[in-house]
This record gives structure tokens, C-alpha cells and sequence, in this order.
């Protein structure tokens, strides 16, 4: 027996508005492509365009530690630390060195030049790693 039932309340009435509302947008098959979480960027190289490699800085490790591109490489390191990091040459005079990066910022330069080029953090100088430009 269907019994039909009338809302009074001022309150009742609100909340059935509530969650019909919420139960609107519940109308799309789950498991569809639009409800797909987006994919997480893997802590790796990892080409950001052509002519351009990534370094990642995670865990208070350069990723990956050794890093090999062709001349005219732009490589850019992006901190997904929570603490800042550098990216400073080791060579002396350093033949590149950045800002303190700060959590998820960015420092980019470009090898022109075949050679190998060890660097470190220096907030954090056992952080060490190295671009081999070939």
C-alpha cells in the first residue's frame, strides 16, 4: 500500500531540497572516464617538451642522479619537497646555480656544452647528482 505523505515542516522541506540536489549530479555511470582521479606526475625524468628533460627533488634526493641529454639540453628541476633545495654546480667557479627552490618551484638551465657536471644542494650538501651533457 503506497501511502502519500505531505511535508509541513519548513526544516523536512529544506532537507528533501538538500538531498535532491545532492543525488542530482549522482546521475553519471560511475567508473567512466570523467571520474577518473588524474594521474599523478611519476617522480622520474621525464620530458617536458622537446629539447627539455625534468629533475625531480623528493625525499631529499635529486631523481634521477644521473641524468645524460644532448647539447642544448634545458633541464629543469621542480622541488616536490617540503623544505627548499638548490641546484648548484660543484664546479668552481659553478657553471650554474639557483635560488633557494621552494615546494614546487622550479630553476631551469641549458647545456650547451658536452661535459660532465656534478652538482649539489647547498642547503642540503649531501644531496649530490650529476648532468652529463653528450
Amino acid at each position: 500500500m503506497l501511502r502519500v505523505v505531505s511535508i509541513s515542516s519548513p526544516a523536512l522541506a529544506g532537507a528533501t531540497l538538500l538531498l535532491a540536489g545532492l543525488f542530482a549530479g549522482c546521475s553519471k555511470p560511475l567508473g567512466g572516464a570523467e571520474n577518473a582521479p588524474a594521474p599523478r606526475p611519476q617522480p622520474a625524468v621525464e620530458a617536458a617538451d622537446a629539447g627539455e628533460r625534468r629533475v625531480v627533488v623528493d625525499n631529499f634526493r635529486f631523481d634521477p642522479p644521473v641524468l645524460t641529454v644532448p647539447p642544448g639540453t634545458k633541464v629543469t628541476w621542480v622541488n616536490r619537497d617540503d623544505v627548499p633545495h638548490t641546484a648548484t654546480s660543484s664546479d668552481s667557479p659553478p657553471k650554474f646555480r639557483s635560488r633557494a627552490i621552494d615546494t614546487d618551484e622550479t630553476f631551469s638551465h641549458v647545456f650547451s656544452q658536452p661535459g660532465t657536471y656534478p652538482y649539489f644542494c647547498a642547503v642540503h650538501p649531501k644531496m649530490t647528482a650529476t648532468v652529463v651533457v653528450k
